[in-house]
């Protein structure tokens, strides 16, 4: 008997109680003892570090150690003294008990194995929030990398867990590991993927959080939110969340709009298709009334003196306008659009302004408004380009000209 647990052992013998029995109410109350100890160590130990830590980080002035008390690295850490005791007192409560020793002995090296993996973790999501809140890093998979090294804790932690209860070398257990490898890979194939991704995303900046980008096979329209090692979340406009595998993104097409996001406007390439029977020369009479138009005026003036200078040139027979040079109203109205799309208050001048006539289809002839709008919010811009739209389809009629409209088959 331990001269520190004879105390309630000799108690209990005076009492007239068997010698087993008196053993067996001797362990209970000193395990008992040490369960309380062990409970009042640990809070006072938690309330200790943790008001120490708030104290030190009041007076700090970096993050790092309020996001240590965030992700309760001091209460995690809190937890070694009640477990030094445990180590040390436990003999003692089990001295009669030696049979009990070795699996309270095993369990407490598991315990301090996954208590060192929880401090760990703790540390490293702690770096996990401070680089995020970096402006430098703060578009960085980040999580990636902390997840690798979490997976590698924890299958270290796994590995040594295993060795404490079997009881086996642990050089032998990863050469037993070595040749499951193949199964290894097949179950962790995702996240070897998911890992090899993220480092092309850190080494080639192709996408990052907070991008906006269009990936069509798994429906995904909106703003990355997280790049984790075996996703990447997207919230899409309509506030959903599209989960895509990190992988995906090193081997399916996808559009990102970072680009055009730090450019200086975004593109408005959209067409309007004139009627090919409804394009013509412009007569003297229709020329006039074409150069009431402000924003024309100068213009139809000016080209059509150097029209008339050229046409007395080489004496051009104007009984029909097919002969010599003129004007057509789908000419015309094609600079009507540059000149109205040039002087948009919402259009970047600094970029390209083209009106262009596309390859005639079946439909007849695509005219494309090709401008950057300075606004690159969506729903501004969508406003802008209605906008510019609304008056070109609107200004039409006026050159004679005509919008292409399938048949609905309705009878007026």
């Amino acid at each position: 008997m331990s001269k520190y647990s004879r105390f309630f052992y000799d108690y209990f013998i005076s009492s007239n109680i068997s010698e087993s029995t008196a053993e067996f109410l001797n362990m209970a109350i000193l395990l008992v003892i040490l369960i309380v100890v062990l409970w009042i160590t640990d809070f006072i130990t938690r309330k200790v570090l943790v008001q120490a830590f708030n104290n030190f980080a009041s007076r700090s002035s970096t993050n790092f150690d309020n996001l240590l008390v965030k992700h309760k690295a001091p209460r995690n850490i809190a937890h070694i003294v009640p477990l030094l005791i445990t180590i040390k007192f436990f003999p003692i409560v089990f001295y009669d008990y030696p049979h009990f020793e070795q699996p309270i002995e095993t369990i407490l090296k598991l315990y301090t194995v996954f208590l060192i993996i929880w401090i760990i973790r703790s540390v490293l999501k702690t770096f996990e929030s401070y680089f995020q809140s970096i402006k430098r890093l703060k578009d960085k998979p980040i999580a990636s990398y902390i997840q690798v090294v979490m997976i590698a804790l924890w299958v270290l932690g796994i590995a040594v867990a295993v060795v404490i209860v079997t009881d086996i070398s642990i050089l032998k257990f990863f050469t037993t590991l070595g040749a499951a490898s193949a199964v290894m890979l097949l179950i962790f194939k995702d996240t070897i993927l998911g890992f090899v991704a993220s480092i092309q995303f850190a080494v080639n900046d192709t996408i990052r959080i907070g991008d906006w980008i269009t990936m069509t096979k798994y429906g995904a329209d909106g703003d990355v939110i997280a790049i984790n090692l075996n996703n990447v979340q997207v919230q899409n406009f309509d506030k959903t969340i599209t989960i895509i595998p990190t992988y995906a993104f090193i081997s399916e097409a996808y559009t990102n709009w970072r680009g055009m996001e730090e450019s200086g406007g975004r593109r408005i390439k959209r067409s309007l298709t004139i009627k090919a029977n409804s394009i013509t020369y412009l007569t003297d009479e229709d020329i006039q009334k074409l150069k009431t138009i402000d924003l024309i005026s100068n213009y139809i003036e000016s080209r059509q003196d150097d029209i008339n200078a050229y046409n007395e040139k080489i004496g051009a027979n104007k009984e029909l306008l097919i002969n010599g040079r003129n004007l057509t109203n789908l000419g015309v109205f094609r600079k009507y659009a540059q000149e109205y799309v040039t002087n948009h208050s919402a259009i970047n001048k600094d970029m390209t302004i083209m009106i262009r006539q596309l390859a005639p289809n079946s439909k007849g002839i695509p005219l494309e408004v090709y401008a950057f709008s300075s606004d690159k919010r969506w729903a501004n811009y969508e406003y802008i380009m209605a906008d510019i739209f609304d008056h070109l389809l609107a200004a039409v009629p006026y050159f004679q000209l005509e919008i292409f409209e399938d048949i609905s088959g309705k009878v007026n």
